[in-house]
């Protein structure tokens, strides 16, 4: 892969719901090109980051210089990244706003345009924005302020609450888990990091919002969420960029921890361009029981590699990971899932839909892992796929490692071509090719649509009906 093609003009779309448009931004921090112990050093510096954290990155970075490609990603092409043309850091001096009055005029007009500030309006409790490198805007509703909630963005976190952050901060996900972890704990900047108290319920989603603006551009955030005994909380993510001649590299790191009772929920779309890598490290821990679940939705990308897991070291904890990917248009989607049993009585269960198109390619990888001496431990697996044409491709690697005999574990795996003769029906009542597809797949995928918000489920269906129809708008 080449990084070398100059920057398009900024890209104008006839819909204001459009995420493929970009503008020029001035820049006073910026890395510039390229991976050495200088570009390290230097985001460590402007961020004034203490010495314990530069100590980190550097490690990290011989660690991922030392680290090979995976076999995985060198099958599907990653290997031809050019880690020597990526621009890691890019951002202003300005600190995170809390109102987005004061939010710089270029980023916020992008923010308006994707609609972030009328979602944050009407049903969540708080947001971050972030614009590149950086977080542009943080909000968190006072009352939860109040009942000692934090949600602020990654650096800010490592200022304000050290304590607790280095507590739990690579604890999840160490630096040489896989190249790319070590590569986002050589360079990360932005991402958030959230606290909740002993016994406290977040009623309303708290949401971040990742954009990627600049060409040849890598962003790497890192989350934390730590949930303590008996608190709840739902997480949403949302991600885009916009459509470059060029590589874009997105490599985020999340951890997450639900200490006991607790309640973790992850929700996450993604809808990235067809130039972007996004080879993403997410894990969690849920202790004695906790819930953790995982909802994740995977639409565009050039590649996208991410396996959500789920640690269950507490006895009775419970797992859940529903995911739906769309292939098209040569797209890869590499999602699955792992689930690693340790503790007794602990329970998971994964849904898998993913639907290809134009000879895309989605694959479902997933681990079952049940250790020795464990007993009544429970596996439910479901993957699903469909396929909307001859050229398109799915494939299933499940790994299920179960030592002892005290355990329940069921795998299901389905594939079919969509219905040619429910098509042509359709057709009959009026509606075209594109529209009757569309009304197929999301009814392949409604079950799990269901499992999100209202607002992203709406969301949600209409990202699906413009992948399958590109050229009908929004």
């Amino acid at each position: 892969m080449t990084l070398s093609s100059a920057a398009p003009e900024n890209q104008k779309s006839n819909s204001t719901h459009s995420a493929d448009f970009h503008f020029d931004m001035p820049y006073a921090l910026d890395a510039g090109t390229g991976l050495n112990r200088s570009t390290v050093e230097y985001i460590s510096a402007v961020k004034n980051e203490d010495p314990w954290l530069r100590a980190f990155r550097l490690r990290a970075l011989e660690t991922f210089l030392a680290m090979p490609m995976p076999d995985a990603l060198k099958i599907h092409g990653a290997d031809n990244i050019d880690f020597n043309k990526i621009r890691y850091y890019l951002a202003n001096h300005a600190a995170p706003q809390r109102s987005w009055d004061d939010v710089p005029s270029e980023i916020k007009m992008t923010f308006d345009r994707l609609g972030i500030p009328e979602r944050e309006r009407k049903f969540l409790a708080g947001i971050e924005a972030q614009f590149d490198s950086e977080a542009a805007y943080n909000r968190l509703q006072d009352i939860l302020t109040k009942e000692g909630v934090i949600f602020v963005d990654s650096a800010t976190g490592l200022k304000k609450y050290p304590k607790i952050f280095k507590k739990y901060f690579a604890s999840v996900v160490p630096i040489n888990d896989n190249k790319f972890s070590a590569l986002n704990s050589a360079v990360f900047s932005g991402g958030s990091f959230i606290y909740v108290p002993k016994g406290v319920r977040v009623k309303q989603p708290l949401q971040a919002y990742f954009r990627i603006n600049a060409q040849n551009f890598g962003q790497f955030e890192r989350t934390l969420i730590i949930v303590d005994q008996g608190a709840e909380v739902t997480y949403m993510e949302g991600c885009t960029a916009p459509r470059f001649e060029t590589a874009t590299l997105h490599s985020a790191v999340v951890e997450l921890v639900a200490l006991k009772n607790a309640k973790i929920q992850y929700i996450t779309v993604q809808n990235w361009s067809d130039n972007v890598y996004n080879l993403v490290t997410k894990r969690s821990i849920a202790h004695e029981n906790a819930e953790i679940r995982w909802i994740d939705c995977n639409i565009g990308s050039k590649l996208t590699v991410k396996y959500p897991a789920i640690l269950l070291a507490g006895e009775k904890s419970r797992g859940e990971v529903l995911s739906i990917a769309l292939a098209a248009n040569r797209q890869i989607q590499d999602t699955g899932a792992k689930m690693i049993h340790l503790a007794d009585n602990t329970t998971s269960h994964i849904v898998s839909k993913s639907i290809s198109k134009g000879n895309g390619l989605a694959s479902y990888k997933g681990v079952v892992h049940m250790r020795k001496n464990l007993k009544n431990c429970k596996n439910n697996t479901q993957c699903d796929a469909l396929l909307i044409d001859n050229s398109s491709r799915n494939d299933t690697y499940p790994k299920i490692i179960v030592h002892g005999t005290q355990h329940r574990v069921q795998h299901e795996a389905s594939v079919a071509k969509i219905d040619e003769e429910r098509l042509y029906y359709l057709q009959q009542r009026g509606l075209s090719l594109g529209q009757a597809t569309s009304l197929c797949v999301n009814g392949f995928v409604n079950e799990l649509i269901q499992e999100f918000p209202l607002e992203y489920s709406v969301e949600l269906k209409r990202l699906i009906d413009l992948e399958l129809n590109p050229k009908s708008g929004m």
